[in-house]
């Protein structure tokens, strides 16, 4: 039964990840959830001087509401400052995150409260987080409760706000032009992802999120020019990953996180060499070599 709840808690992260991920990388800014990942910390860390708790509610509140800060504050040096967008997705987030560990060396050093909780998390705890009602009757991990409802969330915005995604994402001049905010549209998925990122870190680590936020869509975006088409393989290779990533890791007897990282780098680098759209190697063998006449022919045509 743990294995079930570990790759249920993988597959879930992977569907949020992996849908958000693909506006992401059509709008050049798949390293935003790293970033988010990062600054997130002074949240929590506030979250917890603020509260005295570690309880999940105020901890997503802290850590959500930095993971928009941090989005604003990218937007802001990058439209205002004139920083390219690479750059001050890195001076924000090593800025937050600098101030994250100084608060927390400063005025949470005795509580077991670590940065690495948000960068490494561990998805083989999940099973042991249960919802236990006051009568006894327990409903399961915690943690894919949240995660089942922040899915549904996700679902939900895509398919209602789809084709305004859809167009900031390809044709921002063209969805100002018919009177759709490109700015409010940018703010509600950076939000999204702030709202996954955060509800994920806990459980599965930063760097797994990272990881199914770029990869699965990545590789879906090797395999296909069709965008709905791109986000079910994005999904897929995500889910996948999970169940592939979790036997690796128990055959190998090594951090599950890890292994299914990996296996979406090999899911990758498969797509990279096989796709039949944009494979290297196939694309290789379609290319046929130009004899001198069939040159002249071009050159005939052209002229």
């Amino acid at each position: 039964m743990n294995a079930f709840w570990i790759i249920l808690t993988g597959s879930l992260v992977a569907t949020c990840c992996s849908l958000l991920g693909c506006y992401l990388i059509l709008r050049r800014m798949a390293m935003v959830g790293d970033a988010i990942s990062h600054a997130v910390l002074p949240g929590i860390v506030i979250a917890f001087l603020l509260t005295g708790s570690r309880d999940t509610v105020p901890m997503l509140i802290g850590a959500g509401l930095l993971g928009v800060l941090t989005t604003l504050l990218i937007e802001f040096f990058h439209r205002y400052a004139r920083v390219q967008a690479d750059a001050s997705i890195g001076v924000t987030f090593t800025w937050l995150f600098a101030i994250g560990i100084i608060l927390l060396s400063v005025f949470a050093g005795q509580v077991d409260l670590d940065q690495d909780c948000v960068l490494y998390g561990e998805i083989a705890y999940v099973p042991l987080d249960l919802w236990i009602t006051e009568s006894g009757l327990s409903f399961g991990p915690r943690t894919v409760w949240t995660l089942g409802v922040v899915a549904l969330l996700i679902l939900l915005f895509i398919v209602l706000g789809y084709k305004e995604l859809f167009l900031t994402a390809f044709d921002p001049a063209y969805a100002a032009a018919i009177g759709i905010s490109t700015s409010a549209w940018y703010y509600a998925l950076m939000t999204a992802v702030s709202l996954t990122t955060v509800a994920s870190f806990e459980s599965v680590g930063a760097i797994l999120v990272v990881a199914l936020l770029v990869g699965p869509p990545a590789t879906a975006y090797l395999l296909t020019d069709n965008f709905k088409t791109m986000l079910v393989l994005s999904v897929l290779a995500g889910i996948l990953a999970s169940f592939a990533g979790y036997y690796l890791a128990v055959w190998m007897d090594g951090s599950i996180a890890g292994a299914i990282a990996t296996f979406i780098g090999f899911e990758f680098l498969l797509a990279f060499l096989f796709s039949p759209a944009r494979g290297i190697l196939l694309r290789r063998r379609q290319v046929q070599p130009v004899n001198i006449n069939q040159s002249d022919s071009v050159g005939k045509v052209l002229s």
